[in-house]
C-alpha cells in the first residue's frame, strides 16, 4: 500500500509538472504590402518576454495563393498550435494558408483583409469609402510578363501609411517598403478560414489604406471574438501601438 502511494504521488506530480510544462502555441506574423517583417519588431519583443516562440514571416507579396501555400509550409513545421496573425494583405494570406492547416487554433487581424472565396483585397478597399492610397502610389514597375511591382510613394508614405509614427522612423519605413503586384491585390481569396477559426480583429480609426467602417464590417462577418478600434491609429497599428495589438494577440493565443 505504501508503494502504491508512493507511486500514485509521483503520477499525480508528474502530471502536474506536465501540464504546467504545456508550451504556449507559436505566433506567426505575416505583413503586408509596402511593408516587412521589421514591422514587427516591437510586437515581436513583447511577445518574446511574456515567453512565446515567435515567427515572423517574410511574406512573398506576389499573389495570394502562392503568398498562402508558402505561409502554409512554414506553419506545417511549426509542432506546436499556431496563432496566426496577419497584416493589411497578410489578412487575405493567413486566411488562405490557414484553410488546411490542423496546428492553427486562432486568427488575429491587424489592420487586415478577411476575405470571403472569391473577395479581393481590391474589392474590399473600395466597399466604402474612405481609402486614399491610390493616388499616393509611385509610378509602377513593370515586371516580365506585364504584372507591376507597386510602391508607395516615398514623400507620401508617411501620411499614407504610418500618420502616427514618428516622422524619422516613417521615412525609414518608405525606403525600405516592400513592393506587392497588382496582380496580388487583385487575386481572388482561394479560401476564407476564418469562416471555420476563431478571429480577432484590432485596427486604427485613422487608418487610410483600408476604410475603418471596412475593417469593422470584416469583423462583424467574422464573428470576432473581439474587435478592437484604437483611437487615432494609422495602418501600421503594430508599430505605433504595439501593446494593444501584442495583448489582443495573446488573449487569442490564451482562449479556449
Amino acid at each position: 500500500m505504501a508503494r502504491l502511494a508512493v507511486a500514485a504521488g509521483l503520477y499525480m506530480a508528474s502530471s502536474i509538472t506536465g501540464h504546467a510544462d504545456t508550451p504556449k502555441p507559436t505566433i506567426v506574423l505575416v505583413h503586408g504590402a509596402f511593408a516587412d517583417s521589421s514591422s514587427w519588431n516591437l510586437v515581436v519583443t513583447r511577445l518574446k518576454k511574456d515567453g512565446y516562440p515567435v515567427v515572423a514571416v517574410a511574406n512573398p507579396l506576389r499573389g495570394v495563393k502562392s503568398d498562402g501555400a508558402y505561409v502554409a509550409n512554414v506553419i506545417r513545421g511549426v509542432k506546436t498550435p499556431v496563432v496566426l496573425v496577419g497584416h493589411s494583405y497578410g489578412g487575405s494570406v493567413i486566411s488562405d494558408a490557414a484553410s488546411d492547416a490542423q496546428n492553427v487554433k486562432a486568427l488575429v487581424f491587424v489592420a487586415a483583409f478577411a476575405p470571403e472565396k472569391g473577395e479581393s483585397a481590391v474589392d474590399l478597399s473600395g466597399k466604402f469609402p474612405g481609402s486614399t492610397l491610390a493616388p499616393t502610389l509611385a509610378p509602377p514597375v513593370v515586371l516580365p510578363g506585364g504584372e507591376k511591382d507597386l510602391y508607395i510613394d516615398q514623400s507620401k508614405f508617411p501620411g499614407q501609411f504610418a500618420a502616427d509614427v514618428p516622422a524619422a522612423t516613417a521615412r525609414l519605413m518608405a525606403v525600405a517598403q516592400r513592393p506587392i503586384t497588382d496582380a496580388a491585390l487583385a487575386e481572388p481569396a482561394p479560401a476564407a478560414a476564418w469562416e471555420a477559426i476563431p478571429s480577432w480583429f484590432i485596427y486604427g480609426d485613422a487608418d487610410k489604406n483600408i476604410p475603418p467602417k471596412t475593417l469593422q464590417w470584416m469583423a462583424e462577418r467574422a464573428k470576432s471574438r473581439k474587435t478592437v478600434a484604437v483611437e487615432g491609429a494609422s495602418h501600421v497599428v503594430m508599430i505605433s501601438h504595439p501593446g494593444e495589438v501584442t495583448k489582443l494577440i495573446e488573449e487569442a493565443a490564451s482562449a479556449n
